[in-house]
């Protein structure tokens, strides 16, 4: 009678290395995409520029208001009306104290600043920065 040699019984393995390989790749691909295509302050104006700009501080609360070319009002990067801004800014500050840092488009018209600076005072926000970049 033949026979036959007993197989072993293998265990199964759980290869790492690929594993990893697949997690660096994803996390370099995610990284990429944030950076890239996801836009830092929301909305792209052209910042007037100014001789001695103060770098951004982070705040535990900071608001982002956007003024375009056409005068469109963007309050963290959502559009609202002129006439809302100072109630949408209540609601967004609560009871806390909040940064407004206001990023205005260079070629808007004057007028546009001076609604966004009442709605804030109506907002009873003690201050505002304006962002800018350096001038050559």
């Amino acid at each position: 009678m033949r026979s036959f040699p007993q197989r072993k019984q293998r265990k199964a393995r759980i290869e790492i290395i690929p594993m990893i390989d697949v997690m660096m790749f994803l996390l370099v691909f995610f990284v990429l995409i944030s950076t890239n295509v996801l836009p830092a302050l929301g909305l792209n104006v052209a910042l007037p520029g100014s001789a001695q700009p103060d770098p951004i501080k982070d705040e535990p609360l900071r608001i982002t208001l956007t003024v375009d070319q056409g005068g469109a009002v963007y309050v963290d990067g959502q559009a609202t009306p002129m006439d809302q801004v100072a109630t949408k800014l209540k609601a967004l500050a609560g009871s806390r104290q909040a940064k407004v840092i206001i990023a205005g488009d260079g070629s808007s018209k004057l007028q546009n600043l001076v609604d966004v600076l009442d709605q804030l005072k109506s907002a009873g926000m003690p201050a505002a920065s304006i962002v800018t970049k350096r001038a050559p």
